[in-house]
C-alpha cells in the first residue's frame, strides 16, 4: 500500500492513522509586511530577500507542523498567496486584470485565459525540495486540479470550460511528472470546484485520468473536495484514479457521512476532524469522537486523519492547537483499537 510508507519508524501503536494537514496555514505576519513590500514598486527590498522571508517562514511553519506531530507534513503553502493565482501566474496563456468580489469584503485576482495554455516554468518543484530538505519526515504536495483552476478563471480563448480542463490536466501531469522525479510521494489535488458544480464529475474523472498517467504506483494520490452535496457526486468518484478521497464533513457536524456508507466506500477516506473556519479548539474528547465517525465508513487501515480544509484563515495559535489535539487524538484512538475498546460495528471493519 502508498500509505504504509508514512507510518514513523518509531510508531508506537500497532494501528496506524496517518496524520497530515490539508495544504494552506496562517502565515506569520512578519510574512504579509515582507510581501507588502516587495510588491511596493517604491520598495527597495528585492527578490532576494523576499526569497529568504519565504525560506524562513516555509522552514518555520514545517517545524511547527513536526513540534505537533503530523506524520506528513506541508508548508503551510507560505509561497502561495491563493490557489489560483498562484499557479495561473506561472502557466502561460493567463493574465490578471484586477481583483473580482467572490464574497463578502473578499476579493481575489481572478485570472483569464486569453491564449492557449503551455507549461513554462515549474511551479512547486523548489517548493517541495527545500520543504524536503527542512523536514525531519515525509513532506505531501498540494495541488490546484484542473477543474478548478478553469472554473475560477476568465475563459476568452477556449470553446468550454471543459477543453481548458483538459489541457490544463496535461500540464498538472507534467508538474506531477517532475514532482515524482524530484522524490516527492504524497500529491493532493484539490478540487474546490467540484462540489460547486458536482454535474460535471465525469469531467474531473477524465482529467484525473490524464493526470495520474503514468504515475508510479508508489506515489500516493489524493484528491480533496469541499463543500456542497456530496450524494451527487458518489458513488461516481469510486471510478476516480486516486488512492484517497478527502473530504469536509466536520464543519456541518457528519450530516453527510452516510452518502459514503451506500454502496461502500472503496478507496482511503481523508477525513477532516477539526473545523477550519471555527476558532473554536476542539477538545482531545471530541475529535476522538469525530475520529470513529470516519471509523463507521473505513477500517482503520483506511482512514487518513487532517482538518477538514487549509487552516489559514484561523489565528496561528488556534491552528496549532488545533492539530496538536488532532495528533493527540489519532493517537489515542490507535491505543484503543489496539486494545479491542473501540466499539465501531464489524461490518465496516472488514478490509476488501
Amino acid at each position: 500500500m502508498t500509505r504504509e510508507q508514512f507510518r514513523p519508524p518509531d510508531h508506537d501503536n500497532d494501528h496506524f492513522l496517518l496524520t497530515t494537514v490539508v495544504g494552506s496555514y496562517p502565515k506569520p505576519t512578519w510574512l504579509h509586511r515582507a510581501r507588502d513590500r516587495y510588491e511596493d514598486e517604491h520598495s527597495d527590498f528585492d527578490e532576494e530577500e523576499f526569497q529568504e522571508a519565504t525560506n524562513d517562514a516555509s522552514r518555520l511553519i514545517t517545524h511547527e507542523h513536526e513540534r505537533a506531530g503530523v506524520d506528513v507534513l506541508v508548508d503551510g503553502e507560505m509561497r502561495r498567496n491563493e490557489m489560483t493565482e498562484y499557479f495561473a501566474e506561472r502557466i502561460d496563456g493567463y493574465e490578471f486584470n484586477g481583483p473580482v468580489k467572490v464574497w463578502g469584503h473578499n476579493y481575489f485576482d481572478k485570472p483569464s485565459v486569453v491564449d492557449e495554455v503551455a507549461y513554462d516554468e515549474e511551479w512547486l518543484v523548489s517548493e517541495y525540495e527545500f520543504t524536503a530538505e527542512v523536514a525531519s519526515g515525509p513532506v505531501k504536495v498540494p495541488i490546484t486540479g484542473p477543474y478548478t483552476l478553469a472554473r475560477w478563471s476568465f475563459n476568452e480563448v477556449y470553446e468550454s470550460e471543459e477543453t481548458l480542463a483538459y489541457d490544463l490536466a496535461d500540464l498538472v501531469n507534467e508538474e506531477i511528472t517532475a514532482l515524482v522525479e524530484a522524490g516527492a510521494r504524497y500529491i493532493q489535488i484539490d478540487e474546490p470546484a467540484l462540489a460547486t458544480t458536482p454535474d460535471d464529475h465525469a469531467i474531473v474523472g477524465e482529467c484525473l485520468d490524464r493526470i495520474t498517467a503514468d504515475v508510479p504506483d508508489d506515489v500516493r494520490l489524493g484528491l480533496h473536495v469541499c463543500y456542497g452535496d456530496y450524494s451527487r457526486i458518489y458513488p461516481e468518484i469510486l471510478e476516480f484514479p486516486v488512492d484517497e478521497f478527502d473530504v469536509e464533513l466536520c464543519n456541518d457536524d457528519y450530516e453527510q457521512l452516510d452518502v459514503f456508507t451506500e454502496p461502500r466506500f472503496t478507496m482511503d477516506l481523508g477525513l477532516g476532524v477539526v473545523d477550519a473556519h471555527d476558532a473554536d479548539i476542539e477538545s482531545v474528547q471530541e475529535i476522538k469522537r469525530n475520529i470513529k465517525r470516519g471509523l463507521e465508513v473505513v477500517p482503520p487501515e483506511r482512514l487518513t486523519i487532517s482538518p477538514d480544509c487549509g487552516l489559514k484563515l484561523l489565528p496561528r495559535e488556534v491552528a496549532y492547537e488545533k492539530m496538536a489535539n488532532l495528533v493527540t487524538a489519532a493517537r489515542e484512538v490507535e491505543a484503543e483499537l489496539d486494545s479491542g475498546t473501540v466499539d465501531i460495528g464489524a461490518p465496516q471493519l472488514t478490509a476488501d
